[in-house]
Order: structure tokens, then sequence, then C-alpha cells
């Protein structure tokens, strides 16, 4: 299908949400979702597939849950008594990639989908995503998400935007508004493929507790499979409303940005991933060599001044275009704990792997295979 035809995209989602109606066309979907102490979300995640159109006949939803005790798995087993399509498994390692892993091994369908219990679908998200993987030839597929606070405060306003705006996340298309065509990218949540893959690329790598869904598509494309970032098809996902907690899962994001490489052959993020650590051993390089040379004082504050006018610009035009004057004066903050506690996870992460004697062996390892190679 080409890439370039908006048209022509909208029929075809428009002919799957049709086609749903049907059987035998139709293939039998798995979705499964990690969970733990999620009772807060699961069942607005949970309703959001039973009202997607999608013949439930035809549906199977694998909540995997880590051993919650929140009530999480009670909210579950509800919904399990009263709609057959919906299952709770167990994931004893708690793990999301073991909870991925458990729930593809014990899936049914031709196709499966992984969801977050802190996401919610909008209508015609499954048909949307079946259609587009015969129409664009991919290989994995998934749409937009829309980034919305879990309290509708200023502040969680203000991180929800900074979560969806380039300056905060880069060139992550998926998180950045209504794509206006379908195009190639890295990645995309809540994705959608064969069960043809994984016998193809493998499993989740089961030793990262976070970032295993980046090292996923970092892989497929070494293998040349084809992501596809599809409009029309769109997802809400419920972010963190207050600065503390924030701040921490920046801080553990960065961490675990930096860790994959220790337990992955190859790259397993991507490079925008690792802009916060550039930006941030930038600064406190700046800053040492000032204290050691006090006559270049100016290099560390131009920067600190540069980084800071550009916050605010981004600020401004947020708040000029939402007509919110709270966004000029709080999303500069926001911007800037996002990308400094995401960059000191980050240097905690190389620490960390400098530190490991795993790291150490496998240089060892490394440097003796360069040496036998050269002989």
């Amino acid at each position: 299908m080409n890439l370039e035809d908006p048209a022509r995209e909208t029929a075809a989602i428009g002919q799957s949400r049709r086609a749903s109606t049907g059987t035998a066309a139709v293939p039998f979907v798995s979705i499964v979702i990690p969970c733990r102490n999620e009772r807060a979300f699961i069942a607005r995640c949970l309703d959001s597939i039973l009202r997607d159109g999608f013949s439930l006949d035809r549906l199977e939803v694998l909540v995997v849950d880590g051993r919650s005790d929140d009530g999480t798995r009670d909210v579950v087993a509800e919904y399990s008594a009263r709609f057959p399509c919906i299952r709770l498994l167990d994931n004893p390692g708690r793990a999301v990639p073991s909870a991925l892993n458990i729930g593809i091994a014990r899936a049914r369908g031709d196709v499966i989908m992984r969801m977050d219990a802190h996401a919610e679908l909008q209508r015609g998200y499954i048909p949307g995503c079946l259609v587009a993987l015969d129409e664009y030839g991919a290989d994995r597929v998934g749409g937009r998400l829309k980034i919305v606070p879990r309290s509708a405060t200023a502040i969680g306003r203000a991180i929800a935007r900074a979560l969806s705006h380039p300056f905060g996340v880069g060139n992550a298309r998926f998180r950045l508004g209504r794509a206006p065509r379908a195009r190639e990218v890295d990645t995309v949540p809540w994705f959608c493929c064969r069960r043809e893959l994984f016998l193809e690329i493998g499993l989740f790598n089961e030793k990262l507790t976070r970032g295993q869904d980046m090292e996923f598509s970092l892989r497929l494309l070494r293998h040349g499979r084809r992501t596809v970032l599809v409009p029309g098809i769109e997802s809400r996902y419920y972010a963190r409303s207050d600065f503390e907690s924030f701040v921490k899962h920046n801080w553990t994001n960065g961490k675990w940005a930096i860790l994959p490489f220790l337990h992955a052959p190859n790259r397993p993020v991507s490079w925008r991933h690792l802009v916060p650590l550039a930006f941030v051993v930038g600064v406190m390089g700046a800053v040492g060599i000032a204290l050691l040379q006090p006559s270049l004082a100016a290099v560390p504050i131009a920067v600190a001044g540069a980084y800071g006018a550009a916050c605010v610009l981004a600020s401004a035009r947020v708040a000029w275009r939402e007509r919110d004057i709270n966004y000029l004066l709080l999303l500069p903050w926001v911007f800037a704990s996002l990308h400094v506690s995401y960059g000191l996870g980050s240097v905690a992460g190389v620490i960390r792997i400098v530190s490991s004697p795993e790291f150490w062996g496998r240089g060892w390892r490394w440097s003796r295979r360069r040496s036998a190679s050269t002989r």
C-alpha cells in the first residue's frame, strides 16, 4: 500500500471495521496485558477493549498478573466471570518481559497484540491494526499514543504535555500528535503482529526489567522487518501526575536506557534515549572545566542559559496554543526535570555497568577473540 495516500488509508480502516462483523475472514486475536497492582486502571483498560467493536468470539484478553496484592486480581476475576474471552494468568517473575513471554506462549491467536494496564483503546483500534497488517505489508503495526494525566491538575497537564512534545521526547513519533499518513518507525505502542514474527525474531529479553520493547524493536529492524505507525487509530495512556513520582520514574527509565547494554549483544535502545545522558555529561564536563580553568566559567553558564531559553520558548508556544499561562510557568521546570532526571539515571546506569564484573569479563573475552583473529 502507498504510505503517502491518506484517503486510501482511511478507507482501508473503515473496511476493516465493517469486516470485523464477519467471522471466517477475521483472524483470532490475543491481547497480552502485563499487570501488577493496577486496580485503579485495569477496569478502564478492559472496558475499552470490550467497547472496541471487535467480535468477542474472535478475541482473547490475557491479563498476566505479577502477584498483585491490591485487589487487581479480584477485578480481573470479576470480568473473567462475565466475559469468557478474558483470562487471568500468573506471572511468578513479576517483571514485564516475563509476563509478555508467558502471555505469548499461552496465546491462541493468529495475531498477537501487546497492551498496558494504564492504557485505553480508542474504538476501532483492533480492526484498524488488522487491516494495516495486510494493507501496508508490515510485520508490526500500531497507532498513536495520546498521553493524558492521571489527575487533571496543572502539574499533571504539564507533565502529560511534556511527554508528548518533541522537545520533551524527541522523535518518538507515536507520541507527537495525530499522524497525517502512515510511516515506518522504529517502534509503536501496543503493537499488533502475527504470531510467526516471534518464531523468527524470538521473544522478549527477560533480563531487561525495562527497555524490553525497544530492544525487541531494534532486533526486529536488524532482521529487516517493518514497523508502521498507522493514522486514524489511537490509544490513551495515563501518565503520572505528581512531580515526585514523575522524577523517580524518569530516573529509573534513564538508568534502564543504559543497563540493557549489559544484557543485549547489540545496541538495545534508540539513539534518542542516549541524548539526556550526553546532555548531562556535557554540562558536568563544562562545569568541571570551569572549576579547573576559571577563565572558562562562562561556558557552563552559556550552556545552561541556552537550554533554559529553549525550555521557555517551547513552553511559551504551548501556553499560547492552549491559552493557558500555567504551561509557561510549569513546563520549563517539567522539561528540565524530565531531561536531567533521565540523564542522571543514565549516568547511574553507566556507573553500574562499569562496576560490574560481567562488563569486564565481556571486555576480556572480546579482547582475547580480537587478539586471536589478528594472529
